[in-house]
């Protein structure tokens, strides 16, 4: 007796899912008799988050700790051996003056030696000549900027006659960065909390951050070396201020 209530409940459950099952299938058949596409179940979209994105920018003003400077000695002479021979002796002679003003020897790199023929024409354009030209060009790091107007008199004094022109920076600007980058952060921050405050909401927890960092050196300064430059007591040199910048992009969710 009690196998056969079994097997009546089953029955009864599997016959009340067939009815569920045509019900719930009567109007996609009726769709598909009456030759109409049946509707798709919409599918619940997930939330996106609300977010606020701002540009945030931090400055750092320095005084540039270091320069750099081309100084070369140019020669030219009808013959090769004797433009090489001068040039050698006017550039051991500027090697030795800017180590006794003070340069390491670490810090003189020559970046340029060179010999070429030029050819001298007549008014005509006919070849009457050859001038053997030699460069010799260095590159000098100077980390004693009150001195470097002295330096550069001792350089001209000692046969450079080709300066190319004085760079400035600074020898570490990781300190600088720093203070920029976090000055650019609370810049952004700043602006987000006004945005949030006239839009009725709450800035949120920090969602992306994008930094860039750029700066802006002071002008190169281009001395001609001369005759005048070499009978000045000092060139004068000023190594003015330079720029760190950084801009970052944040993104903030809304509370």
């Amino acid at each position: 007796m009690r196998t056969v209530k079994f097997a009546l409940l089953i029955a009864v459950l599997a016959g009340s899912a067939l009815l569920s099952a045509c019900a719930a299938t009567a109007p996609t058949r009726a769709a598909l008799a009456q030759g109409e596409t049946p509707q798709a179940e919409p599918v619940a979209q997930p939330d996106i988050n609300r977010t606020i994105a701002v540009s945030g920018m931090g400055k750092v003003t320095l005084t540039p700790d270091i320069a750099y400077i081309s100084i070369g000695v140019h020669t030219e002479n009808k013959d090769a051996r004797q433009a090489v021979s001068n040039n050698n002796a006017q550039s051991t002679d500027l090697m030795t003056a800017l180590q006794k003003a003070g340069v390491d020897s670490k810090d003189i790199r020559t970046t340029n030696f060179s010999i070429y023929p030029r050819q001298e024409r007549d008014s005509k354009g006919e070849v009457i000549g050859i001038t053997y030209v030699v460069d010799n060009t260095v590159y000098v790091t100077v980390r004693d900027l009150d001195n470097i107007g002295t330096l550069l008199n001792a350089a001209v004094d000692a046969g450079a006659n080709n300066i190319g022109g004085i760079q400035f920076d600074i020898a570490d600007r990781t300190a600088a960065y720093q203070q920029a980058l976090e000055a650019a952060m609370n810049d952004a921050r700043a602006q987000a909390e006004v945005l949030a405050g006239a839009a009725g909401v709450e800035v949120g927890e920090v969602q992306q951050i994008n930094a860039s960092v750029g700066y802006a050196p002071p002008p190169i300064v281009r001395k001609a070396a001369g005759m005048e430059m070499a009978m000045a007591d000092s060139v004068p040199i000023s190594a003015g201020q330079m720029e760190v910048s950084v801009t970052v992009s944040v993104v903030f969710g809304i509370k």
